[in-house]
């Protein structure tokens, strides 16, 4: 071989060595990158993202609440808030993912946690908190009885709104009343004598003496309609003190009160007249007062039968209309003959004094032999109402 052929051969074979030198870098990248998928790559590091994310300033109400994981798999999600609840959604079928049905409501602070299970089979949790931007619209619940009292047998419990409330039901998932010992009861719904929107809880008899009663109210965040949310929790408990029930006869004009089911006393009245007639049904004693000015201006009489009595003695309320048993020595010489008056129960200085002194907030009054029933909202008349048409007043 020529010395120039053994040259050419050489050079052949360097050139062909350099080109699989150059085929082999080529590949290392697709062998050894973040990306290839080959058997050395990176996998992706296990997380789980909560939107919104905690933070101190108030997220708006206008997104609902996701959850998105990166190399594992979403085992739960709960997300919560006092008052409104629980935010239920949809974990998607790939389980990396998870959307709430609904969105937040405004003006609370919402627990989430979410547990997931890593590619690795390793546990993992998210613990985050956010709190929502404060509502344009709110409304509260006045209730009744207060908290700590002890209150009578027929006392209902009651919440009249300052808003009107469109949806009820969303409202009424949300009071509770328990007792101990258990009882049968339902709300009801009703416009309260002022025109406002009203529920009220009874049980479908009165209550044992010695019932402790619980409130629930957790409204905090509830969407009653329209935009319109709630502002309280509110846990109030009371006591049911003894069965104290009094009877008013029209037709016998007389008052009987009984305490723990034996008659204490059998007291002469006098009722509503002709065209006056103290309202038929079972009242609640509201309130008590010693002394009050009776102006038929505020009962809507007028004319001859109007009056304006001053320093009316031991007075108790039944009606938010205005119907009370009071002393009434005007008509001195008619209690147990005669049904003189505009309606109220009239009794004697002493008697009505007697009276005022036996009976409390909460204790029944039934009057019989008279005509026009009470309403069931005026005042507190739950029990005029069969519990069939009072369970039928619910919401739910």
């Amino acid at each position: 071989m020529t010395d120039d052929r053994i040259r050419n051969r050489r050079t052949t074979l360097r050139a062909g060595a350099a080109t699989c030198a150059l085929a082999v870098v080529a590949t290392l990248p697709a062998c050894s990158g973040s990306g290839g998928g080959g058997p050395h790559a990176a996998e992706p590091r296990p997380a789980i993202a909560v939107a919104p994310a905690s933070g101190g300033r108030a997220v708006p109400v206008d997104r609902k609440v996701t959850v998105r994981t990166t190399a594992a798999r979403i085992e739960s999600v709960r997300v919560t808030a006092p008052g409104p609840g629980p935010l239920r959604g949809t974990l998607a079928s790939s389980k990396d993912s998870w959307t709430s049905a609904g969105r937040p409501a405004p003006g609370v602070t919402y627990d989430v946690l979410v547990r997931a299970t890593a590619s690795d089979g390793k546990r993992l949790t998210e613990h985050t908190t956010f709190t929502t931007a404060e509502p344009k619209r709110t409304f509260v619940g006045e209730y009744h009885p207060d908290k700590g009292t002890t209150v009578g047998v027929g006392m209902p419990v009651s919440i009249v709104f300052n808003k009107p409330i469109r949806d009820r039901a969303a409202v009424e998932r949300k009071l509770g009343v328990t007792a101990s010992p258990a009882v049968e009861g339902a709300w009801s719904w009703m416009k309260d004598w002022s025109g406002r929107d009203r529920v009220d809880f009874r049980p479908r008899s009165y209550w044992k003496p010695g019932t402790d009663v619980t409130l629930r109210m957790d409204l905090d965040g509830v969407d009653a309609g329209g935009g319109l949310y709630g502002t309280q929790n509110r846990v109030v408990r009371f006591r049911i003190g003894e069965s104290v029930v009094t009877t008013v006869d029209t037709a016998r004009k007389t008052l009987t009160l009984r305490r723990g089911g034996e008659v204490l006393r059998t007291i002469p009245v006098s009722t509503g007249k002709p065209g006056f007639e103290t309202w038929n049904g079972t009242m609640v004693v509201l309130e008590k007062t010693p002394s009050i000015t009776m102006n038929s201006r505020t009962v809507r009489i007028f004319g001859p039968e109007a009056y304006n009595l001053k320093d009316v003695k031991w007075d108790v309320r039944l009606t938010t209309s205005g119907t009370f048993a009071h002393a009434a020595p005007w008509n001195e010489g008619k209690f147990g003959r005669v049904n003189g008056s505009h309606g109220c129960i009239g009794l004697s200085t002493s008697d009505a004094k007697w009276f005022y002194d036996h009976v409390s907030p909460g204790d029944p009054v039934t009057v019989v032999n008279s005509t026009d029933t009470v309403q069931v909202n005026n005042g507190y008349g739950a029990w005029n109402a069969g519990w069939a048409d009072w369970r039928a007043g619910s919401a739910l």
